[in-house]
Formats: C-alpha cells, structure tokens, sequence
C-alpha cells in the first residue's frame, strides 16, 4: 500500500493472487450453494416471486449436491440435501398457490 493513498492495481492484485493460494474449491462451493438456497428461498416469497427462479435455484442445488459427496463432511452435505428438500416442498406449495 502507498503512503500518500489506497493501493495501487498492482498491489491489489498481488494481494487477490495471495488470497486465491489460500482459497479452496470446497469452500467456494459450500458458499455457491448457500448463496443459491438463499436466492431461492427469496424467490418464493412475496414481493419477488419468481417461482422459475426459484425452480432454477433448486435444480442448481440438485446438480451441485453430489460434487460434494467425499469432499465435505457428512453432516453439510445432509443438511444442504435438507435445505433443498425444503425448498422444493415450499415450490409446491407457492405454484399450488399461483394456480
């Protein structure tokens, strides 16, 4: 970092390439899905609606799930298999309603 004021470019990315040595895959995805079944969830409530959105939030959940089968921890991939088994009852129960 400069004295006189915030990094430079440069320093910027040589700080970004210092963090992706650190990051892992694993914890990317952990966070993606998080991410998504948080979308989806957003999307079946009103005002934001959206039940394709929603419905692509779960088939994202469906088609990411099994990657992280040996890679992480029984217990996450049970509870993220929970979250989408969730969501797909709440779809339902929200296109139950729309019809």
């Amino acid at each position: 970092m400069t004295e006189s004021g915030p990094p430079s470019d440069q320093e910027l990315l040589k700080q970004l390439e210092e963090e992706l040595k650190t990051l892992k895959v694993l914890d990317v995805l952990v966070q993606t899905l998080y991410t998504v079944s948080s979308l989806g969830y957003r999307r079946l409530a009103e005002p934001d609606r959206d039940l394709d959105q929603a419905r692509l939030a779960i088939e994202a959940l469906r088609a990411l799930l099994p990657v992280l089968d040996g890679s992480a921890s029984e217990e996450l991939v049970r509870d993220f298999k929970q979250v989408t088994a969730n969501l797909q009852l709440a779809y339902a129960d929200a296109a139950k309603g729309e019809s």
